[in-house]
Parts: structure tokens; sequence; C-alpha cells
């Protein structure tokens, strides 16, 4: 089916910026504030996707307490998850062989989230899609590089980064395929809700778990502000376009 095979292709594009940022990783030793600047960057794209596209929606379609529980469903989807990993990693030793598989998990938990968000987009329309797989395109990047700067520096061989990094691809086109067969011929606002929930869930991940982990990579300095600034402006010249 051509609605397939789109959706499908919308998925992969996630993958290929997160490979690419990985791939990136192998011309250069990266620096903290390199990774800090990424992850600011990665946070600015996509609160620019939450603000621009998916909140907008919402807001137009449903009443104000809809998308507030919408929002808040979504933000509870994001911590289950969370629970999800602290509980693989409560059922491993704390060496640095299952430190390095629970920064991959981490990846694919987020990977995950943008199939979620990609079928569900796709499921509202096509165009919407492929708007919010190139916004996750450009938000994994960041992303890509510093997930796997983090393994470069657990000395994780070069093959071994290779296969994790393209191993990636199976949770975003599960969630993908996933998410729009369940919601492509359901009503209006069921779909509607949907997206707000990956707007709530999106929100909370950049701002606690991607701003955190680029506050412990380093402190905040112009250049970090800058790249928050830049992501977020990338992404309304990708709408405008």
């Amino acid at each position: 089916m051509p609605e397939l095979a789109n959706v499908l292709f919308f998925a992969l594009l996630p993958v290929l910026g997160n490979f690419i940022g990985a791939i990136s990783i192998e011309f250069h030793v990266a620096s903290s504030r390199m990774v800090s600047h990424a992850l600011h960057a990665a946070v600015g794209l996509v609160l620019a996707i939450v603000t621009i596209e998916l909140m907008p929606r919402g807001l137009a379609a449903m009443e104000n307490w809809q998308v507030g529980l919408a929002f808040g469903l979504g933000g509870l989807g994001y911590i289950m998850l969370m629970k999800a990993v602290t509980f693989v990693q409560s059922r491993t030793r704390s060496d640095a062989g299952s430190s390095t598989w629970m920064v991959y998990i981490a990846v694919g938990v987020d990977l995950f989230a943008d199939g979620l968000i990609i079928g569900t987009g796709s499921a509202v329309s096509p165009g919407l899609g492929l708007l919010l797989a190139l916004g996750q395109l450009l938000a994994d990047f960041p992303e890509g590089y510093a997930a796997f700067a983090n393994l470069q520096a657990r000395n994780v061989s070069r093959k071994t980064r290779f296969a994790l990094s393209a191993a990636l691809v199976l949770p975003a086109t599960i969630a993908a395929l996933v998410s729009f067969l369940l919601l492509r011929d359901m009503a209006e606002w069921v779909q509607t809700s949907a997206l707000v929930a990956v707007a709530g869930l999106l929100t909370i991940a950049a701002i606690e778990d991607m701003m955190g982990e680029a506050h412990e990579s380093a402190e905040d300095r112009t250049g970090s502000i800058l790249a928050f600034i830049g992501g977020f402006v990338l992404f309304s010249l990708v709408t405008t376009g």
C-alpha cells in the first residue's frame, strides 16, 4: 500500500538523522561542550515542533480542558517509558557494559517516540507526517551525535557502534506503523488528541531528559543558548518551506 510505504519512509528519516549524527563522531573526539550544544539545538527543534505544529492543531479543534488532558496523558506516557528503562537498568549490574546498554536503550526509546509522532501525524495527513519526520530528522542529528559520543567515550568499538545505530530502524518503523494503522480510521478528535498527547511526551522528554543531559555535559554559555535558538528557528524555516 502506498500509504504504508510513505509511513515507512517517513519513519526512516529520524533514523537517518541519528545515524548521520553518530557517523560524524567517527571523525573526531567529541568534547562535552559540543555535546551540550548539540543537545540544546535538539531541544530547540523539539519545542518548535510542539509550539508551531502540534499544539495549535489541538487548540483549533478541541476545548482547552481537552487539550490539557491529552497533553497530561502524553506526559504520563513518557513517565511510563522512563519507568520501563529504569526497570531494565535495575535488572543489570552497574558496570561499564550495562551503562552502555542503558545509553542505547534511551536512544531506542527516543526513536520509538519519534515513530509514534510520525505515525500519528501521518494518520492526520501525509503532509503533516512528512513535516514531523523532517523535524525529527533535524532533532535526531544532534541527539545521535550526543548519544554516540557517550558510547565513544565508553570505548565501545566502531563496529559495535555501527551495528547499534543500524538496529535503531526497528523501534522507529514499528511504532510508526502501529500508530498509523490504529489512528488512520479514527475520528478527527481522536487523531487530534493523539497529536496533543505526543506534544506532551515530546515536551517532557526535551525539558527533563535532553536538557538535563545537556547541563550535565557542560554549563550553559552563549554558544549553548545560541544553539537552542538556532534549533527553534531552523524548524520554523522548515515549516515555512
